[in-house]
């Protein structure tokens, strides 16, 4: 009796040990308690939520160069806006700032950058239907502390939600057609919300999810460049910097109830998986980065993720919308299927066994 106490009572001092000291690892979902949805609660709504995923946006930059789309970017979701606006709720990653003066303390050049867009381009961004950026990725302190607040005050005065910064805004809360949708938003630098950190992620995700009917999931992370479209195993390292183990994070956040895990950083698309009747998408590449960011070949692919959930956030029915970027342009509708190709090839390679099929056309299902 004394050994099967001590026993339990090293066990819960292994756990507290755990999840103070942000190992890098995650336990198995066997091992994870998976909050219920909110009891009671009464449903004026329709049964199922429409979503839509973007990857990076940078509409342009003055600095250290001004390198802007014509017509002040007024072009740029001419052929993407009607699918982000059919959306209930559509969600991107806001690669850069959105202030007009400053200088960046990073070094500028061919490994570095520092996007500054004008905030005079902010409104493009309502207009095109998003209604969540992340903040949570390597740029949006390019300048300073006074660039990451004029971002949050141009976004706060269009009323798009954001989150992702540490000690700021780490999560917010939607409400849609009697849902109140939960949004965390992860990065790998030091001022974001660490998913490298595991007692980072089990603190807010068990915090958020007794709040919200569903929980969306967002993260920068992974190696980036052409030759990183594959989704490797175990953690991933890009100039000596701890990019996540991502697989292990999305099923971790999962586990953890989250019901929709959108990703971006790569700058190419990856793979997308159905884990647990829910959706992960790894990365969904460069969406509107039309100077600035290379947009050559497999960079160039730009797809709008939609999909359905019902109330309880399982996954029903999606969609690829197929777009490749064009220089100067911004995100054009392609017509070649090429990268739905792509996204079914490293969807198929990459998660063996994948319950997810993404048909040629881009519909997506569960397969039966």
């Amino acid at each position: 009796m004394k050994r099967k106490f001590l026993g339990l009572l090293f066990l819960a001092g292994f756990l507290t040990v755990y999840f103070t000291t942000g190992a890098g690892n995650y336990l198995p979902a066997s091992s994870v308690y998976v909050p219920e949805q909110i009891p009671g609660k009464p449903f004026k709504k329709a049964d199922t939520l429409r979503l839509a995923f973007t990857g990076d946006i940078m509409m342009g930059t003055t600095y250290p160069d001004t390198a802007l789309p014509a017509k002040g970017g007024r072009m740029l979701f001419n052929d993407v806006r009607s699918t982000l606006r059919a959306a209930d709720l559509a969600f991107g990653n806001l690669e850069g700032t959105l202030c007009d003066s400053g200088v960046s303390r990073k070094t500028v050049s061919k490994i570095s950058y520092a996007f500054r867009t004008p905030t005079s381009m902010a409104p493009l961004l309502k207009d095109a239907g998003f209604d969540f950026l992340s903040l949570a990725n390597n740029h949006s302190l390019d300048f300073g502390w006074v660039g990451m607040k004029s971002t949050e005050h141009v976004l706060d005065s269009l009323g798009i939600k954001y989150a992702g910064v540490k000690g700021r805004k780490e999560w917010t809360m939607i409400e849609k057609n009697g849902l109140r949708i939960g949004i965390c938003a992860f990065g790998h630098n030091h001022y974001t919300v660490l998913h490298t950190d595991s007692s980072t992620v089990f603190r807010l995700l068990t915090m958020v999810r007794p709040k919200v009917d569903i929980l969306i999931v967002s993260f920068h992370g992974g190696a980036e460049g052409r030759t990183r479209s594959h989704l490797p195993y175990g953690k991933e390292m890009f100039f000596e910097e701890n990019r996540g183990n991502l697989r292990d994070f999305a099923h971790y956040c999962v586990d953890l109830g989250a019901d929709v895990v959108f990703g971006h950083g790569p700058h190419v698309v990856r793979c997308m998986e159905l884990y647990r009747d829910r959706l992960i998408a790894y990365s969904l590449g460069n969406f509107c980065t039309p100077k600035g960011i290379s947009i050559a070949g497999v960079s160039g692919y730009a797809p709008i993720l939609t999909m359905e959930v019902n109330h309880k956030g399982e996954f029903l029915n999606g969609k690829i919308v197929p777009f490749i970027q064009r220089w100067g342009i911004g995100p054009r509708i392609d017509k070649t299927g090429t990268v739905i190709r792509q996204l079914r090839l490293l969807s198929q390679e990459d998660i063996p066994g994948n319950p997810l099929v993404i048909e040629k056309s881009g519909g997506m299902r569960k397969r039966k």
